[in-house]
């Protein structure tokens, strides 16, 4: 909790809270009187009228369970619907999983994508990795812990045994890291029962990843150009292009970036 936070907790009219017993007990714990009013997943279109109309009479602040508001959790409708009506939003930065998982765990943490939960059926579930089975990114998702295993051994089937963080309980009293391989993963979690809220932070796919053939077609001059350039028309930085296409290409990363300065 920032000073931040405790300042305009005080100063809110309504606190919309994702649990209004934890929030009563976190505004009780630091001397906080303010009325509360519930705002979670299954009522906040319902609840919409009722907080808009409270900020025409002033400030309301925005609390989730555990995490930050709006992402993976109540907020993103409130959001929009604020704009919508000329109100001022301003977010009050704290701790969130996602971030605080991907700093710590050990894979590259310079371009990632995040996805969220994972579909709850595996089927859908299985599907959904498949689309990621290309992605060179780092890949961070969120998990329930009654269905840890279960991801795991999904990951493992589609995106094969790549190095993973598995985060659980993070900024709280029972913190942990698992850094290795999925496999390992697997082997630690089925011994060790999963709880608490979990974050997974998956390698992205790399050379080594790819079917390794005979016949491979060596990247001429011209290839490596090309896709460098195709890299940065998406987006990606020069320096991050030619280290993706040197690894891809097995060129020498000086010799790839000679080429994508050439015209």
């Amino acid at each position: 909790m920032t000073a931040r936070a405790l300042r305009i907790l005080r100063q809110v009219s309504l606190v919309a809270a994702e649990d209004t017993r934890t929030a009563r007990h976190l505004l009780t714990h630091f001397g906080i009187s303010k009325p509360i009013t519930s705002y979670f997943e299954h009522n906040k279109l319902a609840k919409l009228p009722q907080i808009l109309a409270a900020l025409e009479q002033g400030d309301v602040a925005v609390i989730s369970e555990a995490g930050m508001p709006g992402l993976s959790d109540p907020g993103y409708e409130l959001v929009r619907a604020a704009l919508a009506h000329a109100i001022r939003v301003v977010p009050i930065p704290g701790v969130s999983a996602l971030t605080t998982a991907l700093v710590a765990s050990g894979l590259p943490t310079d371009q990632f994508v995040y996805v969220g939960f994972l579909p709850r059926q595996k089927s859908t579930r299985r599907k959904f990795l498949q689309s990621l089975a290309d992605e060179p990114r780092t890949i961070v998702a969120y998990e329930a812990p009654h269905r840890v295993c279960d991801s795991l051994d999904d990951i493992a089937a589609v995106l094969g045994n790549r190095s993973i963080c598995v985060a659980r309980e993070l900024t709280k009293l029972h913190e942990e890291f698992f850094r290795g391989d999925v496999n390992a993963a697997r082997e630690h979690f089925t011994r060790h029962s999963p709880r608490g809220e979990f974050t997974l932070v998956i390698a992205g796919k790399t050379l080594e990843d790819r079917p390794q053939t005979s016949d491979k077609v060596a990247w001429d001059n011209a290839r490596v150009i090309q896709a460098v350039r195709e890299l940065m028309a998406q987006g990606v930085t020069r320096t991050e292009a030619v280290k993706r296409i040197a690894r891809e290409a097995g060129r020498d990363r000086r010799e790839v970036y000679q080429l994508a300065m050439s015209k």
